[in-house]
């Protein structure tokens, strides 16, 4: 519930005033907020993507082609994710920073 009205207020903020636009620190705000919460769905993709992985693991071990290929998939596309998330965190520390002036 508190990360729906936190995006929601993000929201409003941008669309009703020019805060974002005028104020640096509104904006970093806000960039924060964003960029914390696609973290977390990413983090929760990431988890999701080895859950299945670990559920598809033993009957690859007996030599099933189908799902190897599926493993092979899911890792490439959280290894992408990963990256990602390098890239938003390095975006995020650097509003942190700026923050903290």
């Amino acid at each position: 519930m508190e990360k729906k009205v936190m995006i929601r207020l993000c929201a409003k903020i941008v669309a009703e005033t020019d805060l974002y636009e005028t104020d640096k620190e509104v904006q970093n705000l806000i960039d924060w907020v964003c960029l914390s919460e696609q973290i977390k769905e990413n983090n929760n993709t990431i988890r999701n993507l080895t859950g299945e992985y670990k559920k598809i693991e033993p009957d690859c071990r007996e030599g099933v082609r189908a799902q190897l290929k599926r493993m092979k998939e899911l890792c490439k596309e959280r290894n992408n994710l990963y990256e990602k998330q390098n890239d938003l965190k390095g975006q995020k520390w650097k509003i942190e920073k700026s923050l903290e002036r």
